[in-house]
Parts: C-alpha cells; sequence; structure tokens
C-alpha cells in the first residue's frame, strides 16, 4: 500500500508540472497570435489647398488627409503617431515644393531628430521633390512626427506632401 501511495504522489508530482507546462505553453501561443494581430499602418497627406510657410519658428506638421490608420496610431488633429506598441517601424516623408524658397522636412522622435530631407532655394528651379525614409526602434507610447523649419515651404495640396510608416516586427 505504501508503493502504491509513493507512486500516485510521484504520478500527480509529474502530472501537477505537466499542467503547468501545458499552460505555459497556452500563453505562449496566445502571446504571439496577439503579436500576429497588431497591425499598424499609416499614410497620410498634408491636405491644405496652397503652400504651408514659410513661418518665422519650426512648426509640426498636421497631415489632415488620412488615407490609412489601421491600428489608430496616427492622431489627425495633432499630427503625431503614437506607438502603440515597442517594435522596429519604419517611416517615409516627401515633399514637393516650389524652387523659389527652401524646402524642409525634419522627422523626430519624441525630441530627437531622426532624419530630415531638404532641397535649397533656387532662382532657375520652378519645383523641388525630396524625401526619406528610416527604420526606427520605438517603445511603447513614443512619438514622432514632421517639423517644417523656419523659412521653409512645402506645398499641401492633397497629392503632394506625404508621411507614411508601418510597424515592421514588435519586440
Amino acid at each position: 500500500m505504501c508503493d502504491l501511495l509513493r507512486e500516485f504522489s510521484a504520478m500527480r508530482g509529474k502530472l501537477k508540472a505537466m499542467e503547468t507546462m501545458v499552460k505555459n505553453s497556452e500563453n505562449q501561443i496566445l502571446e504571439l497570435r496577439n503579436k500576429a494581430r497588431t497591425k499598424v499602418i499609416f499614410s497620410t497627406v498634408v491636405g491644405v489647398d496652397g503652400t504651408i510657410g514659410p513661418f518665422n519658428t519650426d512648426i509640426t506638421l498636421i497631415f489632415r488627409r488620412v488615407i490609412t490608420n489601421i491600428g489608430k496610431a496616427y492622431n489627425r488633429a495633432t499630427g503625431i503617431f503614437t506607438a502603440p506598441v515597442s517594435g522596429v517601424y519604419y517611416f517615409t516623408i516627401f515633399f514637393h515644393a516650389g524652387g523659389e524658397h527652401e524646402a524642409k522636412l525634419l522627422l523626430f522622435k519624441n525630441s530627437e531628430l531622426m532624419v530630415m530631407t531638404h532641397d535649397h532655394k533656387s532662382d532657375t528651379e520652378t519645383a523641388d521633390n525630396g524625401g526619406n525614409a528610416v527604420f526606427m526602434e520605438l517603445q511603447r507610447g513614443d512619438h514622432v512626427y514632421v517639423r517644417l523649419p523656419a523659412n521653409s515651404i512645402i506645398w499641401g495640396y492633397d497629392h503632394h506632401t506625404t508621411f507614411s510608416g508601418f510597424l515592421v516586427t514588435q519586440l
């Protein structure tokens, strides 16, 4: 009888260990499924009729025309993208402008300049284009936004100046 009780106790211990393993595996599977479901993709256009700038100070651009905003991470009222999850993201900025003024866009992560695109003033060019792209590692809650520096201009028409991004992979 003692031998049976010991075997039963040992089997109970093994069963508990297996239950814990199964529960841990289920939690890992759920976490992976949630990561796979997290979609963050946005694409915006300034959407203002005419030129923007020049201003005396730097301004954060508000891209009013939202083409897509899967995950709702871009705020059309502030022009700021807020990372909903930690991960690696890919961002692009593009502008179109007249050559008679300097054209420049700055892409920031929180308050740190990450990349920019720039074209010098020219008396001989009638139009300028510029763009840049970057992969950035963001923590949940980090902000990404575009600034138009003082004394710069861009064209804001519906199809010219854009800000886009998407989540490449969660970390």
